[in-house]
């Protein structure tokens, strides 16, 4: 790759050469700017597969297994400062896509989404939740009037730790430590009772993850350097009724929730589990996986996780 970067790097300004610089010193520890490659020169590999492979996944092949993170301009074919002709190669502005392959037992077969399309922006939803981990119609429906798309709510095993979060922007970071940045902070969460597991799995969240509303879809990107587990009604593939947990390696994104196919699995869909569950939510875990193929049957047994609770359809 030597000869391509340093074919790349001198088509690229001073500026453009000190924000790269910042961004792989950071190794993506704050969200850094956009770095401008022109588009459309001859080259052997487009300039952000090229930089993704040499700072981040040498095993890297294809620019449809990249996607772009939601803050870089780029994203959703945006050009800088109004200009198509360039695009963004900042290789922390990119998550891969999380590839079907079976992991080593105990984990279960991972599940990738497709390539997403373009589908119609969601409707405003409401909100709808119940203390101790059950979600039935009585719950309370102030998110629209609220103007949130989620609440976060931070578990460890079978206690809820700290109140519910609200989510106006449109991504918010979760994290325990995090260098630069803001969003809901689980290290500042406090609790009377630890065990030394939830102390052990707390020291591994980190920058934790990135989550993000997109049209039509919510999407979850690991920051972290730790796996993430994920559980949602529309993760598994279509007519399946059972758990579905994805395995979500550091550096990868995975589309967590999506609102077309929700509206078709939410009436029949349910979860084994130790209680109900909404199906309009969506179950990550930090480092611990859970379900049929794990040593741990429920979310409940995993000591750190989170539950994100989304607005529901009026």
């Amino acid at each position: 790759l030597k000869a391509a970067a340093h074919a790349l790097f001198k088509k690229l300004k001073d500026e453009e050469l000190e924000l790269l610089l910042q961004a792989v010193e950071s190794r993506g520890a704050w969200e850094s700017a956009c770095v401008w490659a022109p588009r459309g020169a001859k080259q052997a590999l487009p300039p952000q597969v090229l930089l993704c492979r040499l700072f981040r996944w040498p095993d890297l092949r294809q620019p449809h297994e990249l996607k772009h993170l939601c803050y870089c301009q780029s994203a959703g074919g945006r050009g800088g400062c109004g200009d198509a002709a360039a695009l963004c190669c900042n290789p922390h502005h990119f998550s891969r896509l999380a590839a079907p392959e079976t992991p080593p037992p105990p984990y279960s077969k991972s599940f990738a989404p497709p390539w997403p399309a373009e589908p119609e922006p969601p409707q405003l939803l409401e909100f709808s939740y119940t203390p101790a981990d059950r979600c039935d119609g009585s719950a309370s429906r102030s998110s629209a009037r609220d103007g949130c798309w989620c609440k976060l709510a931070y578990w460890e095993h079978r206690t809820r730790v700290g109140r519910l979060y609200a989510v106006h922007e449109a991504s918010v970071n979760v994290f325990c430590e995090l260098p630069r940045g803001s969003g809901f902070c689980l290290g500042q969460l406090p609790a009377a009772h630890r065990s030394r597991a939830v102390r052990r799995a707390r020291g591994k969240i980190g920058r934790g993850l990135l989550l993000s509303r997109e049209p039509g879809a919510v999407w979850a990107y690991n920051r972290s350097e730790h796996p993430i587990f994920v559980s949602s009604p529309t993760l598994g593939p279509p007519g399946a009724r059972g758990l579905a947990v994805l395995k979500v390696l550091p550096g990868y994104s995975v589309k967590v929730f999506d609102y077309e196919r929700a509206g078709g699995v939410s009436a029949g869909w349910r979860q084994r589990g130790d209680g109900p569950c909404d199906p309009h939510s969506v179950r990550i875990s930090f480092g611990k996986g859970w379900g049929p193929c794990y040593s741990r049957q429920f979310i409940t047994s995993c000591p750190c996780w989170l539950e994100v609770l989304l607005a529901r359809p009026r």
